[in-house]
């Protein structure tokens, strides 16, 4: 029985999250409390009470869906016993964390300095991403190639669902000839820039930096990373493959199929909302996938 661990990505917040968490235990509590101390605002009011819109701006969804689940994975205590994780974008740093390979705090700094710079790069260039629905991924990356703004396939969630990412005249000409290709649809999504594409670079150097300055150690558990869907223990690699993550695809119907392949029984998703449950399900239907509760 080898159980699989997945953390969600930017999109899965709702106002309220971690509440239940933050009054849970007085370590949980705490550990909220040393975020807002981090951080230099109260995301927990943010969290617990602030608007959809307030949640939305991407310096608190990040750092919000990050906190909702580590906090939640250290809250499973011993029910938390993986033999492989894996995190959708952001979800990689919160699966790093509760592996073990990154501290708690190092963990949500990098996560604030990513969603930063990310929102600087978005400011650079307005650019947006598209889901992409009922084409293979060769065709979705053959029509991208032949577009001559920049748009890349960005998230191959499951099969017959990628999101492509790019300038907003590159997603825009790529959407009209996906339709043409007989793509069932093509919905612009409702983000601020074209995250995991080339037009992340500035965010990508600046947070190198911050990568390269932090301590990881040998995770408890093998590590699959969106960058190529590979398992990963060895700390220089998981920094490399950090590094790359912001500019690279994320594969994460790979990852499932990776996970699954090297015996992944059950999984269990640690964080808000349900979407890598969903995803699970589509790439493969007998897959066993629950929700992480409180003890």
């Amino acid at each position: 029985m080898k159980k699989a661990y997945l953390f969600p990505g930017q999109g899965a917040q709702f106002v309220g999250m971690g509440r239940d968490l933050y009054e849970y235990k007085e370590n949980t509590r705490n550990l909220f409390e040393q975020a807002n101390e981090l951080l230099g605002f109260r995301i927990t009011d943010i969290m617990f009470e602030g608007t959809e819109e307030d949640l939305k701006k991407t310096n608190v969804t990040q750092p919000a869906i990050f906190l909702h689940s580590v906090i939640l994975a250290q809250a499973l205590g011993d029910q938390f016993d993986p033999q492989m994780v894996a995190g959708h974008s952001l979800g990689e740093f919160s699966a790093l964390v509760a592996a073990q390979a990154l501290s708690f705090e190092d963990g949500l700094i990098l996560v604030s300095k990513r969603a930063n710079a990310m929102q600087k790069a978005c400011e650079i260039q307005p650019s947006t991403m598209a889901a992409i629905l009922g084409l293979d991924d060769f065709t979705v990356e053959d029509i991208c190639q032949r577009v001559s703004d920049v748009v890349v396939p960005a998230n191959y969630n499951c099969p017959g669902q990628l999101v492509i990412s790019g300038t907003i005249a590159g997603v825009d000409k790529a959407c009209e000839l996906l339709l043409q290709a007989g793509a069932k649809r093509a919905l612009k999504l409702n983000v601020g820039g074209a995250f995991h594409s080339p037009l992340m670079e500035t965010a990508r150097a600046e947070l190198q930096e911050a990568i390269e300055k932090v301590s990881i150690k040998e995770p408890i558990c093998p590590v699959y990373q969106n960058i190529d869907a590979k398992a990963y223990s060895d700390p220089a690699k998981i920094k490399e493959n950090l590094i790359a993550q912001l500019t690279g695809a994320v594969k994460w119907t790979q990852t499932i199929e990776h996970m699954l392949a090297d015996g992944a029984t059950s999984f269990t998703e640690v964080g808000p909302g349900n979407v890598l449950q969903g995803l699970v399900k589509k790439v493969n239907r007998q897959a066993e996938t629950a929700a992480a509760q409180l003890p």
